[in-house]
C-alpha cells in the first residue's frame, strides 16, 4: 500500500503555476515535520524543496523561494505545494513525506517546458 499519493503534476509553460496535493490514510500530517521533494531526471538524489513543521513553521530552498508554497489542510489530512512562475529547471517528479521517513509514494510528474 502507498503510503502517500501525491497528485496534480502535469505540463505547462514557463510562468505558468500547478499545485500539487498529498494525501495519506497512514499518517496525519498535522502531528509531521512535512516535506516536497522531487527528483530531476537523470539524477538520483531526491531534494528538498519546501517543508513544513507539525507547528506549521515553513522552509524553502533557494532555488524555489519566492516561487513555491507549501500548506496543509487539517481537515482533509492534505499537503499542498503551490508552485508560481515555473522554470524548465523545475521539471522532475515531485515527492511528499514526512522529514524523518524513509519511505516514498509514487511521486508525480511536473513538466516545464514551452
Amino acid at each position: 500500500q502507498v503510503p502517500f499519493v501525491e497528485s496534480g503534476g502535469g505540463l505547462v509553460r514557463p510562468g505558468e503555476s500547478l499545485r500539487l496535493s498529498c494525501a495519506s490514510s497512514a499518517i496525519t500530517f498535522s502531528l509531521h515535520d512535512m516535506g516536497w521533494y522531487r527528483q530531476v531526471p537523470g539524477k538520483r538524489q531526491r531534494e528538498l524543496v519546501a517543508s513544513m513543521s507539525a507547528s506549521t513553521n515553513t522552509n524553502y530552498s533557494d532555488s524555489v523561494k519566492g516561487r513555491f508554497t507549501i500548506s496543509r489542510d487539517n481537515a482533509k489530512n492534505t499537503l499542498y505545494l503551490q508552485m508560481s512562475s515555473l522554470k524548465p529547471e523545475d521539471t522532475a517528479v515531485y515527492y511528499c513525506k514526512p522529514l524523518t521517513w524513509n519511505m516514498w509514494g509514487q511521486g508525480t510528474q511536473v513538466t516545464v517546458s514551452s
